[in-house]
């Protein structure tokens, strides 16, 4: 399509009443992309283009009846679950990086950088402007870019682009150009072209600043008596436009009081659980850094700065990082951040490198190098040699063919310690075949036993000994196999339906196994947005530490056999009350294992959402092992006033944490990317009785600066 340029600003306001939406030339016959990708969408909708020397202009029309449905006013809420539009752009149209740009049809904003990574989790924040009106027929999405927010070269005359639409009512997901199911609506491979006639203007500088100030009160519970604690702070972020395609970003004194404090789950593993970042700071250009490894082992992890291994805060400092393009074909990113003392925790500093270097057209060539750095003194080196530094470097390549069927990839990662200089090695490598139909993964992994991260996370090389209270570092190999068989019916109520299973077996360094585990999955997806799952799940563990799951005696080392199964359930998430269920029963070791799970969900579309979440798990074994009953309960309200005018509230209360948790977070966007928050939180023991453990209310002012 032709981009059309206008001398006079358009008036974003969801009317097209300017020329220049009489003169561009719409695009429409959307194909399906969801539930199926093989026919024209149901309600079609027609795009528009424009510019003139500030902003790039798109427009919608989105043809429909009734009105539209939403789940959230809150910006950053996504593009599922609610009609809306979304922009994808590739200004340098190499189909590795890009934009994507949503509103929804009660004007809420979300924004991202895309790669090709994991998709986007709305991370980056920028400025821009948007508006909808609602008509009986329609609805209608204005959008007003900033040249300087993107970041291109002004000599390409044809960028890529693609346009989605989102219609919750009847389930569709629907594209400009065609792709297939199996690949994300966004996906840059699948780009049409928009074509400038002159060249774009020149993107100009992109510098913002974001000074913040925040006021705490913070109470303790000693024992004797309630500690009460004052405090004032403040500092800021930057954003600094290096080039067309490179960016630096600056912290002074960060502040994340605001963000949504983590998810309690239920853990029945015998590792610690990876938690996933919410920290927007470390979120943003995320893939640079933390998509090194597979999942559970990730070289990077950020909740490695400024958290310690239990989530407490250690304070930073401050830190800078360059990300972004210094070829077509190649990005970069870099970071140094240094945190503060707090107690008997010491001062650290951490730096990283990465490269990502597209070979051929869809494949890439990626390195890093971590350092972790303890500021230590010579008694405290001596005391704990390995807290000193930890390094770590990694070479991946990643082979795509270009319709993104086939992927292969191998891996080799390093890591250095103080007087350690074998077993230090990961080793990776597999390959993925992925169609309409047809989904296989195999993934084979060695790690060392000396293998550290100390930015990173390895969830299965520490092992606990409950007999001991002691933890022991043990290497080891994977082999991973998943194959996923997918059938569309033509006709009825399922969309798709889904066959397939996956096996997971580990190794002990000597060769002897450590772990079988084998499931079974069966799941329909249906037309109205319900979901059915269900399968049998086989497990064989070599024990080698004793463990206890209870609070008894522990489990002797050994082998054990067990097996199990579970069904979920997931209604219509469209209705006014949407409900979900889980149970899993069946042995559990030498034991025997039952869980319910069920979530219940009001909506009164778009202001309202209250939900309650329970999970009941049961474990029972003989004798002096023990029995357990553990009980989690999450309600959270959201209020969604207006587009800038947000109240959710948050509880937890989960038995095995033995916490119950409140968090109430008011948020007032009072002019764009510029809020006022005011948050409560509260913390006290859930057994035996509710004792409080400290509690918190901050208010926190930030405001952004375009230089």
């Amino acid at each position: 399509m032709e981009v059309v340029k206008t001398h006079v600003p358009v008036v974003v306001d969801g009317v097209l009443d300017e020329t220049v939406w009489q003169q561009a030339k719409g695009v429409s016959s959307f194909w399906k992309k969801y539930p199926t990708d093989n026919e024209q969408a149901r309600r079609q909708t027609t795009a528009y283009v424009a510019h003139d020397d500030k902003f790039l202009y798109v427009a919608f029309e989105a043809y429909d009846s009734g009105k539209a449905f939403i789940r959230t006013l809150k910006r950053d809420g996504g593009h599922d679950g609610s009609d809306g539009v979304a922009l994808v752009l590739d200004p340098h149209n190499q189909h590795t990086n890009g934009f994507f740009f949503v509103v929804n049809a009660f004007n809420a904003q979300s924004e991202d950088l895309l790669s090709g990574g994991d998709g986007p989790n709305f991370s980056w924040d920028n400025k821009w402007f948007s508006a909808t009106q609602q008509h009986p027929d329609r609805w209608v999405a204005e959008m007003a870019i900033p040249f300087k927010t993107l970041r291109y070269k002004s000599d390409l005359d044809v960028w890529g682009i693609n346009f989605v639409r989102i219609d919750t009512k009847t389930n569709e997901y629907s594209c400009w150009t065609r792709l297939p199911v199996n690949f994300s609506s966004h996906d840059l491979g699948y780009t049409g072209a928009l074509r400038w006639s002159s060249p774009p203007p020149p993107a100009g500088s992109n510098i913002a600043l974001a000074p913040f100030a925040t006021g705490q009160l913070t109470s303790q519970n000693t024992g004797p008596g309630q500690q009460y604690y004052g405090k004032a702070s403040g500092g800021f972020d930057a954003k600094i436009g290096l080039s067309t395609a490179l960016n630096l970003d600056l912290t002074l004194n960060p502040d994340f009081s605001q963000i949504e404090v983590d998810r309690q789950v239920t853990n029945f593993t015998r590792f610690n659980i990876f938690l996933p970042e919410r920290r927007t700071f470390f979120l943003e250009n995320a893939d640079l850094f933390a998509e090194f490894g597979i999942d559970p082992i990730r070289p990077f992890y950020s909740r490695r700065i400024g958290l310690d291994k239990v989530g407490n805060t250690i304070p930073i400092i401050g830190g800078a990082r360059i990300t972004g393009s210094i070829t077509p074909s190649t990005r970069i990113g870099a970071f140094n951040m240094q945190t503060a003392d707090k107690a008997s925790y010491r001062k650290e500093n951490f730096t990283a490198a990465t490269v990502n270097q597209r070979i051929f057209k869809h494949s890439v060539l990626k390195g890093y190098f971590l350092n972790r750095a303890g500021l230590l003194t010579e008694e405290e080196k001596k005391a704990d040699p390995l807290a000193a530094f930890g390094r770590n470097a990694g070479l991946e390549y990643i082979y795509s063919n270009m319709p993104g069927t086939w992927k292969a990839w191998a891996a080799a990662h390093k890591s250095w310690k103080p007087s350690i200089d074998a077993k230090d090695w990961y080793f990776d490598g597999g390959f993925a075949y992925d169609t309409r139909k047809l989904k296989i993964v195999t993934d084979v992994v060695s790690v060392g036993t000396n293998y550290y991260t100390d930015m990173g996370f390895v969830q299965r090389i520490e092992n606990y000994d409950a007999e001991r209270d002691t933890t022991i570092r043990l290497g080891f190999r994977h082999l991973f196999n998943e194959a996923q068989y997918r059938f569309f019916p033509k006709k009825g109520k399922v969309v798709t339906y889904r066959v397939g299973g996956e096996n997971y077996v580990v190794w002990n360094p000597d060769g002897s196994l450590n772990e079988i585990n084998a499931e079974g999955k069966f799941n329909a997806e249906f037309r109205n947005t319900s979901y059915f799952n269900c399968g049998p799940e086989y497990n064989a563990v070599n024990l080698l530490y004793p463990v206890s799951f209870t609070g008894g005696k522990p489990l002797p080392v050994g082998n054990y056999r067990y097996l199990r199964g579970f069904i979920s359930y997931d209604s219509d998430f469209r209705k006014p009350f949407a409900a979900s269920g889980r149970i899993s029963a069946g042995e559990f070791y030498n034991g025997t294992f039952t869980s319910f799970g069920a979530s219940v969900t009001y909506r009164k579309p778009p202001h309202v959402s209250v939900t309650l979440q329970a999970e009941y798990n049961r474990l029972q074994f003989p004798g002096e092992y023990g029995s357990a009953e553990l009980v989690l309960i999450s309600p959270r309200i959201d209020l969604n006033f207006t587009t800038s005018i947000f109240w959710t509230t948050f509880l937890q209360y989960n038995t095995q944490a033995n916490n119950f948790n409140i968090n109430s977070r008011f948020q007032w966007r009072f002019r764009p990317m510029s809020d006022l928050y005011l948050v409560y939180t509260d913390n006290y023991f859930s057994d035996p009785t509710l004792k409080n453990k400290n509690r918190a209310i901050v208010l926190k002012i930030s405001y952004w600066i375009n230089m």
